[in-house]
């Protein structure tokens, strides 16, 4: 079982910056990647940004260059630095967790960027 707590959510104004964070505990040696997603109102879930167990990243084209995904392995933590953010980044941003065929789910933080 693996357990993941997100934080760092809010409201932030557009071009402002927010750093979600996503801890893990539980059998942690045992994932193999982790990443983020979000889902706003009305949508599904959309990926964000994945980083593997070697630190690969993966990226969503709608995110590149503003966003950057991290992950600190003493900590057990990984982290989503969002850049100049715009009013359609607003959504529910959920961290998740790999291990064998089984993802693991956070409970999900609030971002709202809006004027």
């Amino acid at each position: 079982q693996v357990q993941l707590v997100e934080s760092g959510g809010g409201l932030v104004q557009p071009g402002g910056s927010l750093r979600l964070s996503c801890a893990a505990s539980g059998s942690i040696s045992n994932i193999y990647a982790m990443g983020w997603y979000r889902q706003a109102p009305g949508k599904q879930r959309e990926l964000v940004a994945t980083i593997t167990s070697d630190s690969s990243t993966n990226y969503a084209d709608s995110v590149k260059g503003r966003f950057t995904i991290s992950r600190d392995n003493v900590k057990n933590t990984v982290y989503l630095q969002m850049n100049s953010l715009k009013p359609k980044d607003t959504a529910v941003y959920y961290c998740n967790g790999l291990v064998g065929v089984t993802l693991y789910w956070g409970q999900g933080t609030q971002v709202t960027v809006s004027s």
